[in-house]
């Protein structure tokens, strides 16, 4: 059954999905967490985005909190990797501790996907004879989000693009007693070029092959809307499409299919063209920045997440 209330059960989930207003908590900040750090690390291209210690970060969404974030999506980056039957204690623990000390003034997505977890860098299982093995994926996926449910998430955000995934997590969730716990999907997730910086900070780049085989062609518009339309159906409460500035003409027409909400991830190579462009001189970063979000409002985002998130106060978008 849907579950319409899932996105009325707190004050974070409602400002997310107003629909008349553009407001900072449509604005979702990406935090990388790193396991093993010695100390925190840039991400070339991501001005004001670090590879963070578990300390580290729980001070940096303490600022901002203050600078008025509400909306945070955690990538957990664990230091051992396997192939199969993940060990999900780092991410847990890293799930606990920030909900332990923030509680309820934020709201904390989790990108739920194996390829940060996984020796190969790949977001699958694979067979032995190097095909990709989708029964065992749906259920390390599936046990995944239990997992960071069970730890204290606040909704499930599943990037993998594997057909079914949705339904799977969805059905673990409720089984367990989670079936308030919300699903943002990744739902039309093209094979870009755009991804580079964001592979670096979460030490998913794949050590073979490419993702052209389970995430969507860039050429197939049919196939995008399908994908999303299949989440839908599946059980997401809110669908989502990336890149977001080479997506836009899918937005609008992903929500009228659906009925659902649509956001727009602005990438990491999107949000470093900007950061570039500023330091050659030819754009001014913060207008630069806040034009794209307008952009995406127009062509119909319900929600952006972008690394410039902590910059709404000072770029003027308004507080709920």
């Amino acid at each position: 059954m849907k579950r319409l209330q899932r996105l009325r059960s707190n004050i974070h989930l409602r400002n997310l999905c107003a629909q008349t207003e553009f407001n900072s908590s449509q604005l979702i900040q990406p935090l990388f967490i790193v396991e093993g750090l010695s100390q925190d690390e840039d991400i070339k291209g991501l001005k004001g985005t670090r590879r963070l210690k578990r300390e580290s970060a729980l001070k940096q969404i303490e600022l901002d909190l203050e600078a008025g974030v509400r909306q945070f999506i955690l990538f957990n980056v664990p230091q051992t990797k396997a192939s199969e039957s993940f060990n999900h204690n780092f991410s847990s623990q890293t799930i606990l501790e920030i909900k332990k000390r923030f509680g309820d003034s934020l709201q904390l997505w989790i990108d739920t996907c194996l390829c940060s977890l996984t020796t190969h860098g790949h977001c699958c299982v694979f067979h032995d004879n190097g095909t990709r093995n989708h029964e065992s994926t749906l259920k390390e996926i599936a046990l995944t989000a239990l997992s960071y449910a069970q730890a204290g998430a606040d909704g499930i955000s599943p990037s993998d693009m594997m057909d079914g995934r949705v339904s799977a997590i969805r059905k673990i969730l409720d089984e367990k007693n989670f079936e308030n716990t919300p699903i943002m999907s990744y739902s039309t997730k093209f094979s870009s070029q755009f991804y580079g910086p964001f592979r670096n900070a979460a030490d998913s780049s794949p050590k073979f092959g490419d993702r052209t085989q389970y995430q969507i062609d860039v050429r197939n518009p049919r196939d995008a809307m399908n994908a999303s339309l299949r989440c839908a159906e599946e059980g997401a409460d809110l669908l989502m499409v990336k890149p977001a500035m080479t997506s836009l003409d899918l937005i609008q027409p992903i929500s009228t299919l659906t009925g659902l909400g649509v956001g727009a991830y602005q990438v990491s190579g999107e949000y470093a063209s900007l950061v570039l462009l500023a330091e050659a001189g030819l754009v001014s970063f913060e207008k630069a920045l806040l034009e794209t979000w307008h952009v995406l409002k127009r062509g119909g985002a319900q929600y952006i997440i972008t690394y410039g998130a902590r910059l709404a106060k000072e770029l003027g978008v308004k507080n709920p």
